[in-house]
């Protein structure tokens, strides 16, 4: 098999455990703050820990599915 020919699944793969580390993670913001309340406490938070270990992975795993997709672009 090529890498043509995995990509899709390496792809597939990527994108599941990227909405799962998303879901995963916590916010200290309620919904009032997404639209313009106060809470001012939400901008002073520090990670720690499991949760700083899974906003690092999200990051990771978010640029590998990039550059997954910008490499199945250019195959094709």
């Amino acid at each position: 098999m090529t890498i043509a020919g995995v990509l899709p699944y390496i792809q597939i793969v990527l994108s599941v455990l990227l909405i799962v580390a998303i879901l995963l993670q916590q916010t200290g913001a309620s919904l009032g703050g997404a639209f313009g309340g106060d809470n001012f406490s939400a901008a002073y938070h520090t990670r720690r820990g499991s949760e700083k270990f899974l906003f690092n992975a999200t990051i990771v795993i978010g640029t590998l599915f990039v550059l997954s997709c910008i490499v199945a672009f250019l195959l094709h």
